[in-house]
């Protein structure tokens, strides 16, 4: 091998195993040796030391260590720390311009040039320096213009040697390494992209309450939500890079529950706000435990504005971000009205108190922020206003769709409250993770594009079930040039994947964990129940249950793979999510069948009730499980109910949903056989034979079968309604009609040999046109007073022409993914994009760029979709019903609205959100849709004269339009949650 080759692959070696430890970033740390690499670690000892300086900021001073302690992690030995001394080794350098006398002194002698990166914000740069200080032949420098770009860049270092920023929180093992190279090359730290990014600790009963009592001192006003407990918490955030945070609200007070709490974030380096509902760094269990009177300024505002005085005097010393504004007590509604007076008379003598005991000259140099939540947005919207330099902090409603973002004669700086938690109607979603990374990178592109980058602050539970989304979402803030301005959500699960358990399994571990996304998006766990899914119509349930065992199966197969380091992580962060998911699914869709089942009068309803006793079992399995694992570490952090909801609200333990059995004893009047079939709830013999015509001949009907099917068969099922085993027999009286298997024995003590049969055409025989199939069934076990059952199948052998190419129709109805168009007419001023698994079926496609003005039908780019239908739909015509995302109306007197037309029609307009009909609520039917998997079902009817060859054509008319699916209902579109499959394309 010639040096040149060899030195390549060095090269290679050293990007590939950087890029796997750090997400996105330049590689500065190599594991082998590169043409003037600086040697960190050699055979598993470190040869450098760290050197900070003693007057650097006490937070910079303190991350020095967690370093030191991180080469321990990697090496087994921590690098030696010197603060203020002499270093005779090659060294470490770390540093903040302007505090830091080795730095400053760097930068005199010219030994160091940071002209690039000075007077920008929470930025910093690596390098290697020769002869930096007396004593250290070479270092490597890392100077950060401010606490926090000192403290990023030595997480930085820490990152790329192998140790992820979830190491305590998720248990990822540190990456380790024998040895350890300094790079020589710059890196320069982009300016954070988001001035302030953080996360708030929200709905943190029963899980992170029970864990934090169980491992941190419970204070003398509540639970244990002390120093120690925010440190692991800081520490995360600034290892993610971000700067901001709101803590526990519900049963905790951050000043009181520890004196020192402000304190100690300031010293780690993080801004702290209070949310959305407590003003003046003043908890709403402060209030409830010391306030004098009821909250209520316009009759207590003398006590209430004592109580706010004592908060900005004791948070005064502190870095800040103020929360200005007010909500009614324990984050209700202010009035029934909008009290505009008032909120305005709050904010006027809020400034007052920061000005007066921040002794300011100018409040305006305050950061100070109004949380339009919920009903405080109807005060803007109806005109009130607060000056300039206050934050308007836009949210979104709960369930992930922004409510409104700012417009550019707005002159406020704006940011955004975002949620991947939820405590409220129409359900809580808090158990585990329910988060679609596209669905937040769509929301979070949107917002940073229209200028809502202040602030990112996200409503993150409990914390613990949520890894993965913060860290992609605090990464996003922090470097949307690297993630943001195009889709690359796959991009960052693969370095995720890859930082966290190696590049040997990255991409099988992205892609669980991007379909465990997709599929979790389609309905939040807690309002997920066995209605959901359809048992009967498109082979819906099984068709989810499937994909969820599936997901399961490979989530099982990567963990037995897995060295035993990795496994808590991979357990916590993939494999819980996705055997609780498949559990929870389970657990809902079999108690369905076993009640359909046991209408039926199925044997086999008995066991499979029995089955589902089995994985409500797994179920608690799982959480007994994640809370022994690492000798009890995680303890209490799936304490979260999740099975049983009765209403809104979490039910206090779990609950199984409703189970029934049948009668085994003797078969009754129901027979030995029975069967049933895809498309009815029906059976034969039925149960009320006597009287309904339907059954008198003891025959069902299946669901029309025809060449364009997206299933191309039908299904019987053959199962055991009694005591006795039997063989059964099914002979098609047609010769073009085949079914698998035509024969088989079931047996009622065994439910597996229940039967299902599949019901195929070979069309090249089959008659064209309509016609009906007659299928038999013969059985020993004998009827009764029953004839023998018959299946009728309906059949349409029609074909289109050669020359067509699209969609066609099967059984009367088209279903089209929008991202499957036939044509796509975007221009270059405005574009569909496509969004990869968006949609609860598939990809979904949007209008680019989100910044773009309303289009017209006349000008704007449309979807098109050639379709061929045999059906001609009577009157009023054919039902065309799209599915899209449930966006919210974000851009005043913009509201979302797409036009629809057929071939050469007028375009019809529509307005698909609607607007609220009560400014202080949300638009009707805004409920049903983000219960429904975040989707707006908006259908409108168009007459189709004649079947054949057409054309649909669709208009996104706003930027945040979101096209999911275009469903064209002739007549035969069955009741289900996802709707029809796509249509056969030719």
């Amino acid at each position: 091998m010639g040096p040149l080759r060899f030195r390549l692959l060095l090269l290679v070696g050293a990007l590939f195993f950087a890029l796997t430890a750090a997400l996105g970033r330049k590689p500065i740390i190599s594991t082998t040796p590169q043409p003037g690499a600086l040697a960190l670690v050699s055979h598993g000892s470190p040869v450098a030391n760290i050197l900070v300086s003693n007057d650097d900021w006490p937070g910079v001073i303190r991350a020095a260590h967690d370093l030191s302690a991180d080469f321990g992690r990697v090496t087994g030995h921590n690098m030696t720390l010197v603060t203020g001394g002499k270093c005779e080794k090659t060294a470490i350098i770390v540093g903040t311009i302007g505090n830091s006398s080795l730095i400053d002194a760097l930068i005199a002698a010219k030994k160091i040039d940071v002209k690039g990166i000075k007077g920008k914000r929470e930025v910093f740069q690596t390098q290697l320096v020769k002869n930096p200080t007396a004593g250290v032949a070479e270092a490597l420098v890392v100077a950060g213009t401010d606490k926090r770009g000192c403290i990023f860049g030595i997480y930085e270092v820490s990152e790329q040697i192998g140790v992820s920023p979830w190491y305590y929180w998720a248990d990822v093992a540190p990456r380790k390494a024998a040895n350890i190279y300094a790079l020589n090359t710059q890196l320069l730290s982009p300016e954070p992209s988001i001035k302030y990014r953080g996360i708030f600790l929200n709905d943190e009963q029963p899980a992170l309450t029970g864990w934090v009592n169980a491992n941190f001192p419970r204070g003398e006003w509540g639970p244990g939500y002390q120093r120690e407990f925010y440190s692991r918490v800081f520490e995360l955030l600034l290892r993610l890079k971000a700067n901001f945070m709101w803590p526990a609200m519900w049963d905790s007070m951050f000043a009181v529950d520890d004196t020192m709490n402000q304190q100690t974030a300031d010293m780690y380096g993080i801004v702290m706000g209070t949310s959305h509902t407590e003003p003046l760094q003043m908890s709403t269990k402060e209030w409830n435990t010391f306030g004098n009177g009821s909250w209520d300024y316009s009759s207590n505002s003398a006590n209430i504005h004592k109580y706010w005085e004592k908060g900005v005097e004791r948070a005064k010393p502190w870095e800040n971000m103020w929360t200005i504004g007010m909500r009614g007590n324990g984050d209700n509604y202010l009035g029934n009205n909008l009290l505009t007076e008032l909120l305005e008379k709050v904010v006027s003598d809020q400034r007052g108190i920061l000005k007066d005991k921040l002794g300011v000259a100018d409040v305006s140099t305050v950061p100070q922020v109004w949380c339009l939540y919920k009903d405080i947005q109807a005060y803007y919207e109806a005109g009130m206003r607060v000056p300039e330099d206050v934050i308007l902090l836009w949210t979104d409603d709960n369930w992930g769709n922004i409510r409104r973002l700012p417009v550019p004669s707005e002159p406020n700086a704006a940011g955004v409250y975002y949620h991947f938690d939820f405590v409220g109607p129409p359900r809580d979603w808090k158990w585990i993770n329910t988060v679609s990374l596209q669905k937040t990178w769509e929301q979070m592109h949107l917002s940073y594009q229209r200028n809502a980058r202040e602030i990112w602050v996200v409503n993150v539970g409990d914390l613990k079930p949520l890894e993965l989304p913060i860290d992609y979402f605090l990464n996003l803030a922090y470097d949307f040039a690297q993630w943001g301005p195009a889709n690359k959500v796959h991009t960052y699960e693969q370095a995720w994947a890859a930082r966290e358990f190696g590049a040997s399994h990255a991409d099988e571990i992205a892609e669980i964990v991007s379909l465990y996304g997709f599929y979790a998006a389609r309905r939040k766990y807690e309002l997920v129940d066995p209605s959901s899914y359809s048992l009967i119509n498109y082979h819906e349930a099984a068709t989810v249950l499937d994909e969820w065992k599936a997901l399961a199966a490979r989530a099982d197969a990567v963990h037995a793979q897995l060295p035993a380091a990795q496994k808590p992580a991979f357990f916590e962060t993939v494999l819980h999510p996705a055997n609780a998911a498949y559990a929870l699914h389970d657990i809902h869709i079999s108690a369905a069948k076993n009640i359909l089942w046991a209408q039926q009068r199925r044997t086999s309803a008995n066991a499979l009730a029995e089955y589902v006793l089995r994985r409500f079992g797994d179920d608690h399995d799982l959480t007994r499980a994640y809370h022994g694992l690492l000798g009890g570490k995680w303890n209490h952090m799936m304490d979260q109910p999740h099975l049983g909801y009765m209403y809104w609200q979490q039910p206090m333990r779990n609950t199984l949903p409703p189970l029934a059995w049948t009668q085994l004893q003797d078969p009754g009047l129901a027979g030995h056989m029975g069967v049933a079939v895809e498309g009815s709830n029906g059976t034969v013999p039925g149960d009320d034979y006597y009287n309904a015509a339907e059954y008198s001949n003891n025959t069902l009907v299946l669901p029309p079968l025809d060449p364009y099917a997206p299933v191309p068969y039908r299904t019987i099922e053959v199962f055991s309604r009694g005591t006795e085993p039997f063989h059964f027999n099914i002979t098609p009286e047609n010769p073009w009609v085949h079914v698998s298997p035509s024969t088989g024995y079931v047996h009622p003590a065994d439910p597996a040999t229940d039967a299902t049969v599949k019901v195929s055409v070979d069309w090249a025989r089959a008659p064209a046109g309509h016609s009906i199939a007659f299928i038999d069934i013969a059985s020993t076990a004998g009827y009764g007073d029953f004839s023998a059952p018959s299946v009728h199948l309906p059949v349409h052998n029609s074909a289109v022409p050669a020359s067509f190419h699209g969609f066609v129709e099967s059984n009367q109805q088209l279903s089209m993914a929008a991202s499957h168009a036939t044509r796509n007419t975007s221009t270059g001023d405005a574009y569909y994009a496509t969004i990869p698994r968006l949609g609860r079926t598939g990809d979904a496609v949007t209008l680019f760029p989100v910044t773009a003005a309303s289009q017209s039908p006349a000008s704007g780019p449309r979807l098109e979709f050639d379709i061929f239908t045999f059906t001609v739909p009577g009157h009023p015509g054919a039902n065309v019903t799209l599915h899209l995302n449930a966006a919210l109306n974000f851009i005043p007197h913009r509201p979302l609205r797409y036009a629809l037309a057929f071939d050469g029609a007028d375009p019809r307009i529509v307005q698909f959100v609607p607007d609220a009909e009560n400014p202080l609520d949300m638009p009707p039917g805004w409920d049903r849709a983000v219960a429904d998997g975040n989707v707006w079902k908006s259908t409108t009817t168009h007459p189709l004269a004649r079947a054949g060859e057409a054309t649909l054509k669709v208009w996104a008319l706003e930027p945040g339009v979101v096209i999911q699916k275009v469903v064209v209902d002739l007549g035969g579109v069955a009741d289900s949650y996802l709707g029809p499959p796509e249509s056969v394309v030719v």
